[in-house]
């Protein structure tokens, strides 16, 4: 069996098998170099629509690469959501949030710019954070799944420069 047009630099995929097995290895190779000159992680986002009108699309993801057996998580962000009818622009963005398990407590970060550190406010309910913030027409919300029960009481909040930060105390078994 011969190969034509199989020369250097052609990027035409190989059929069958044996092609999916050789994409899916460069796709490896790809996070491997993404995670190595990333820290693991990746965010894209953007915007769209028209002040004036008042309706304005935020949107974007972020994508982090998992340590020894955990695979790569998606987290999108913004005000646009995914319907059975196609895509819509909420009023209530959803804000991009990092979580962290620091030992004896795990700790939130959410971006929320425009607001001020009054307007948030959070609670848990069983294993599930709820953080909401309003100010103006800048409004957000997020549910968050904790790994771990916490301790409300003893909670940490602190708000700089759009980000907020909440220490929470794992609770004593």
């Amino acid at each position: 069996m011969t190969s034509k047009g199989k020369g250097k630099g052609d990027d035409r995929a190989e059929p069958g098998v044996g092609g999916m097995l050789k994409s899916l290895g460069g796709f490896l190779d790809l996070l491997s170099k993404f995670s190595e000159e990333n820290g693991g992680e990746f965010h894209r986002n953007g915007e769209m629509g028209n002040d004036k009108k008042g309706m304005k699309a935020v949107y974007g993801f972020s994508v982090r690469l998992g340590g020894a057996g955990q695979g790569p998580r998606v987290e999108p962000f913004g005000n646009v959501r995914e319907r059975s009818d196609g895509p819509v622009v909420e009023e209530v963005r959803e804000p991009m949030i990092d979580l962290f398990d620091e030992g004896d407590y795990v700790t939130l970060v959410a971006e929320l710019p425009g607001v001020d550190a009054d307007d948030v406010k959070f609670t848990v309910r069983d294993d599930v954070l709820e953080l909401v913030a309003t100010h103006g027409d800048r409004k957000y919300r997020k549910e968050v799944i904790l790994p771990y029960p916490v301790d409300l009481k003893k909670a940490g909040p602190s708000y700089r420069n759009g980000v907020f930060e909440l220490k929470l105390p794992k609770a004593g078994e």
